[in-house]
C-alpha cells in the first residue's frame, strides 16, 4: 500500500478524534528509514504543543490505530509539534500561508537558484506564484523538493 494512500486514511480515521480533544491534526507522514517504519502524527493549537499534548495524543490515538490495523509491517508512533518552520505539503497547509513569506527548495535550478524564499501570492493544485522583490515567480509543485514556512527570528 502507497504510503500516501495509509497517510490518507489515518488521517481521516484520526482528524475528529484528535479534534475532539482540543488539538489540530496538521499532517500525518508514514515514512521508512533505514529498516524502520515511522507514522508520524503532528499536532497542533493556538498556544504551541508541549510534550503532555503529544502524550494526551499518544493515548487517545493508539488503541483505535491499532484497531484499524492499516499498517500491517511494525512501526514507531511519534507524535509532535510540527514545528516553527513547517514543512507545506498539502492545499490547505499553502491556503494557511497565503500573503506570507514561504522558502521553497527546487529539484533543478530557476533562475540558477535552488532555494527561492517569497511572499505567497497564489496557490493552485498544480502551481504556486510568489512575490520575489518586486517580481512574481510561477513554480510548478512538482518541481519544488520542500517548502516550508519562515520564521523571522
Amino acid at each position: 500500500m502507497a504510503s500516501n494512500n495509509i497517510e490518507e486514511k489515518v488521517e481521516n480515521l484520526l482528524e475528529n478524534i484528535i479534534k475532539e480533544i482540543g488539538y489540530s491534526l496538521y499532517d500525518v507522514r508514514y515514512e521508512k528509514e533505514g529498516k524502520d517504519h515511522y507514522l508520524r502524527i503532528f499536532i497542533d493549537k493556538p498556544e504551541g504543543i508541549d510534550i503532555n499534548d503529544c502524550e494526551t495524543v499518544n493515548n487517545a490515538i493508539n488503541d483505535v490505530l491499532d484497531k484499524a490495523d492499516y499498517i500491517k509491517e511494525q512501526y514507531f508512533l511519534e507524535v509532535s509539534s510540527p514545528g516553527i518552520e513547517r514543512v507545506l505539503r498539502k492545499e490547505k497547509h499553502f491556503l494557511s500561508q497565503m500573503g506570507k513569506k514561504i522558502s521553497v527548495k527546487l529539484f533543478k535550478a530557476i533562475e540558477n537558484q535552488k532555494e527561492i524564499i517569497g511572499i505567497l501570492e497564489e496557490y493552485n493544485s498544480s502551481e504556486i506564484t510568489l512575490r520575489v522583490e518586486n517580481k512574481s515567480l510561477k513554480i510548478n509543485l512538482k518541481d519544488i523538493a520542500i517548502a516550508k514556512t519562515v520564521y523571522e527570528w
